[in-house]
Order: structure tokens, then sequence, then C-alpha cells
């Protein structure tokens, strides 16, 4: 069966980084284009990034683009987001998903929280 496992979320400092990890299984993790969403305290699923089966196309949301960086080693199956200048609107739990659109994904793993604030 599919499954996703996020790590690497924590608490920083506005201006920090974090690097997140998911290891994903269960599936043809090369074929696939994968995403990671977010959700905040409150409010709904937001996409923040998205990353095609080879990894040369990526998208990022506005709110992210500059500051996170997405990528992928297909060999070991574990997708990435590096975070960086983060702020306190980024504070969220994170979560890598399988088969996603705009608002929702098929597949998510259990997700990892990170939060900024000073």
């Amino acid at each position: 069966q599919v499954q996703l496992v996020e790590s690497g979320g924590g608490s920083v400092q506005p201006g920090g980084s974090l690097r997140l990890s998911c290891a994903a299984s269960g599936f043809s993790f090369s074929n696939a284009w994968m995403h990671w969403v977010r959700q905040a305290p409150g409010k709904g699923l937001e996409r923040v990034s998205y990353i095609d089966s080879s990894g040369n196309s990526t998208y990022f949301a506005p709110s992210v683009k500059g500051r996170f960086t997405i990528s992928r080693d297909n060999a070991k199956k574990i997708l990435y987001l590096q975070l960086r200048s983060l702020k306190t609107e980024d504070t969220a739990m994170y979560f890598c998903g399988y088969i996603c659109s705009s608002i929702s994904c098929q597949y998510q793993g259990q997700g990892t929280q990170v939060t900024v604030s000073s």
C-alpha cells in the first residue's frame, strides 16, 4: 500500500531554515509527480509545491516562491522540501502527497509540524 512518511519539521525563528523529507513506498515513485501541501491551524489545505517525475519541472505557490525548493531522489524514493527565510505565516503541518489536486490529495502522510515564531 502507499506509504508516505514525512520528517524534518521543527520550531525555528523567523528567517530560519528547515529541510523536510518524505520517504515513499508502495507505488512507482520514479514515475510519480509528487506534492507538498500544508495546513495551518483553522485553515484549509494549501498546495505549496510539486515536482514532476524526473525533477525537471516544479511549481511553487506564490507565497513560498523564491524561498522554498523542492527536489527528489528517485533512487532512494525520497522527496525533499527546503524551506528558507521562514515567516510566521509558514507555520503549518506539512504533508507530502501523491495524486493531488489543488485542494486535496488521494494519499498523504501523517505530516510534520513546522512552527515559526520568535
